[in-house]
């Protein structure tokens, strides 16, 4: 009985250390996101395991409230065996199912603003084996990304610049860091053609990151012009317009 309640214990232990890691966003294992893309996707994913957790908790509990009708109570054994069943449905759907990152070949899938999402994600995974200055802009890039989102929604997917993102970031993008990866890691600061590969890969970073920010404000220009229309109308009707309207008529 000793053993029972040692063992309960040290699983209860390691299935609350397990569901704090995971609440905290497994901040001992994994880098902040890049973004609020990859950051819904850890909640949403976070949110199914806690439910999970009540389904699998809800079925024990049920379970073994209706082995104690029918034997007439489960006594200290049963409560025991209740608790370690509690623990390790904790344990076990705390820690699974794992989030998946997005597969290389699946990134360029589905519509271009799925896409982008899933370009987020799995830059957020390549990020720990990039140069520093490289893995700067990536983390930088997660902000671009949620704003590029945001100004592809509703577009067609058939218009020109949709077709654009596509090419930048569902295959220019993952391309180049598989090429630089691919390279041996001893060889990666050698100097070849003027700049090694880790240069390379930092400079071509920055252009796709600026090319981004371009997109994107090309998209918002019509949005930023019908506010610009907008603004302007309500100073005529309810601004400076407004207050010299009565003055040009009592005039006239």
């Amino acid at each position: 009985m000793n053993d029972l309640t040692r063992d309960s214990d040290r699983i209860l232990s390691e299935s609350k250390a397990l569901v704090r890691d995971n609440r905290e966003g497994g901040r001992h294992r994994r880098a902040p996101s890049i973004g609020q893309g990859s950051a819904s996707a850890k909640r949403t994913h976070f949110t199914k395991k806690i439910r999970n957790i009540a389904l699998a908790l809800f079925a024990v509990w049920v379970g073994m409230g209706a082995l104690g009708l029918v034997l007439d109570g489960i006594g200290f054994v049963g409560v025991m065996g209740l608790v370690l069943a509690s623990v390790v449905a904790i344990a076990v759907f705390a820690n699974y199912p794992k989030m998946k990152t997005p597969k290389r070949a699946d990134i360029n899938k589905g519509n271009v603003q799925q896409m982008v999402g899933r370009t987020e994600l799995w830059l957020e995974a390549q990020r720990p084996a990039l140069p520093p200055p490289a893995a700067q802009i990536v983390g930088d890039m997660g902000v671009q990304l949620d704003a590029l989102g945001l100004q592809l929604d509703g577009l067609d997917q058939n218009h020109p610049k949709a077709r654009e993102v596509r090419s930048l970031v569902g295959e220019q993008l993952p391309q180049m860091i598989d090429s630089y990866q691919r390279i041996p890691a001893h060889l990666r600061q050698e100097e070849r053609a003027g700049a090694t590969p880790d240069q390379q890969l930092t400079d071509s970073l920055g252009k796709i990151s600026g090319e981004i920010d371009s997109i994107t404000r090309q998209l918002a220009e019509g949005s930023l012009d019908d506010l610009a229309i907008k603004h302007r109308y309500l100073d005529y009707k309810f601004g400076e317009g407004a207050q010299t309207s009565p003055q040009l008529e009592h005039k006239n």
